[in-house]
């Protein structure tokens, strides 16, 4: 509408294929991540195992149709009713995201305190993240605060249960998968001495000379560290 004011209705046409090409990009760049995250739960035997059959070219295509299917359906579905449905799908995944990022910071600190407590020298890490320990914990703390503190809009000043149930319910369903998941297969809280920092690793690879691992040079080029790992030649 500011474009057609402005007499450039070109522009217009242009403002909406940069957003159908964005949105097509997040689009795939989802369907690839929720394929592959589901192919390794496959592999890890957290999901059923045909989830696990590739294609010659390497495609998990199982996962890949499970997946773009479940989307499908999700957005068919999305699109009926006064967009409650929606509106719960997008809590569900805005708060999950929430909850993933939560993880990743304290797998970071857990992995760099387990790192240094087991012997191993971190300049031998080829990154290092920045503002450890305040970065992580940061994190954790301010994911935390969000999490909790997102759907105040529904307790204040008037309760909503169905704004409630809907900003907060992916909370307990991972509580539920999470927690589920540890009382069937009798996992534990795996201590920092303990932590398997080593298989599935690059030292690993080295170790088994799969790869040879050249240090980076002092230049802080970029170039160099892209050249930091050099597959052996077969």
């Amino acid at each position: 509408m500011v474009f057609q004011k402005a007499g450039a209705d070109w522009a217009a046409h242009v403002m909406n294929a940069i957003v159908l090409i964005t949105v097509l990009s997040a689009g795939n760049s989802g369907l690839y991540a929720c394929t592959r995250v589901l192919w390794v739960l496959a592999k890890e035997r957290k999901a059923p195992r045909w989830f696990r059959k590739v294609t010659k070219a390497g495609v998990p295509i199982w996962a890949l149709t499970f997946t773009a299917l479940c989307s499908t359906v999700i957005f068919c579905i999305s699109l009926a009713g006064n967009q409650q449905v929606y509106i719960f799908l997008v809590n569900l995944s805005g708060l999950s995201g929430m909850i993933f990022w939560f993880g990743i910071s304290l797998c970071h600190w857990r992995f760099r305190r387990a790192y240094v407590i087991q012997g191993y020298n971190l300049a031998d890490l080829p990154y290092k993240a920045a503002l450890f320990p305040f970065g992580p914990v940061y994190a954790c703390v301010l994911l935390a605060i969000i999490i909790i503190g997102q759907g105040y809009g529904t307790i204040w000043p008037k309760f909503d249960a169905l704004s409630f149930v809907s900003t907060y319910l992916a909370l307990p369903l991972f509580f539920v998968f999470w927690l589920g998941w540890k009382y069937t297969k009798k996992s534990k809280w795996i201590k920092l001495t303990d932590i398997d920092l080593v298989t599935g690793t690059l030292l690993e690879m080295e170790r088994n000379g799969e790869i040879e691992v050249f240090p980076p040079q002092a230049s802080r080029s970029w170039r160099h560290y892209i050249r930091w790992m050099h597959r052996k030649p077969s």
